[in-house]
This record gives C-alpha cells, structure tokens and sequence, in this order.
C-alpha cells in the first residue's frame, strides 16, 4: 500500500467549483481509495492505494469528480514519499520564517515540461521574485507586498498553460507530505 496525495487544481476558490470536503471524501472512498484524509479545503487529498499508476489514479480521480460533482477539475496525483525528495531539495531560500516573502511550489502536471512552462510563462522578475526548477516541480517565492510586480503571479493563473499547473504553499506542502 502507498500514499498518494491528490491536488486538486481550482476547487472552492472565489465561491466556484464547490465541492465539501465530506463529499469528497465519500467519492475517493467509492472509488476504492483508502485511509483518506483531506487537509484544507482547496483540494488536498492525501490516500492509500495498492495502485502504482499516478496517471491512472489521476484520471479515475478526474472522472469521479466529473461524475459525481458535475465538475473538470485537473487532479494531480504524487507519491507523498516524492513530496519527501521535493522538500529535500528546496533551495535554501525556500520555505523560510520570513513573512515578508511568498513561497509556494508550483507543480507542473503531465504532459507539460518546465520547459515549455517557462516558454509560456517567460523569466520571472529577478529582483521581486525566485525559481528553482526540480523534477517536475518549480520552488517560487516572491516579495507579498510586491506580488503584483512579479512576472509570474498573473500569468500562472490565465495561460495557455494554467490548467497544467497547480501551485501550493510551503507550509501546504510541508503538512500534506507528512499526513
């Protein structure tokens, strides 16, 4: 049995894709998933599974959302023990105490590459705002109170490549990993 943890990309953000966390569970239940927890309530699944196909539980996640919500949601399904080496990786400057920065971690969802991600997205703003490619991950952190400035707040959410990514904060991520 592994742990998975499922992203769920835009679900009860600004009043849309509404989906109670008790229902979803339920769903993920049905489709005979186990020992699931949900952390937040912005799509964060953490679960058991005998299955070692992230893309299949991907999909069979995504149908069970359309199915049973009425809802596209992209799911993006990791290993928890991938979180552990994602976090092993962290740049240094990320993750940090400083509530002056903005760190979170954008993952990018197959098929899409930090290349093309980059090509579509272009260079963040150096002095507002950091990256650091890993995998199939991008560690980010910017200044808060300059957020707007950045290069790369507003485009990750309308894109041509938006609905292939999910991003998650730093603490997010850290607890999901370890639930």
């Amino acid at each position: 049995m592994k742990r998975y943890v499922a992203l769920l990309r835009g679900i009860n953000v600004g009043g849309k894709n509404k989906i109670a966390m008790t229902e979803l569970k339920a769903g993920f239940s049905e489709i005979g998933l186990l020992e699931i927890t949900t952390y937040l309530n912005s799509g964060n699944v953490i679960f058991s599974s005998e299955t070692d196909d992230t893309a299949q539980l991907s999909n069979t996640i995504t149908l069970m959302i359309s199915d049973k919500f009425s809802l596209n949601i992209p799911v993006h399904v990791v290993l928890q023990d991938e979180l552990h080496e994602l976090l092993n990786h962290a740049p240094v400057w990320w993750g940090s105490d400083d509530k002056a920065v903005y760190d979170n971690l954008i993952f990018l969802m197959p098929p899409l590459s930090y290349e093309e991600f980059y090509e579509e997205i272009g260079a963040p703003q150096i002095a507002l705002e950091k990256i650091e490619p890993y995998k199939n991950a991008i560690f980010w952190s910017f200044s808060r109170k300059e957020y707007q400035k950045t290069n790369w707040w507003s485009k990750t959410a309308n894109s041509r490549v938006s609905s292939l990514i999910t991003t998650r904060t730093a603490n997010t991520v850290k607890k999901i990993a370890y639930l």
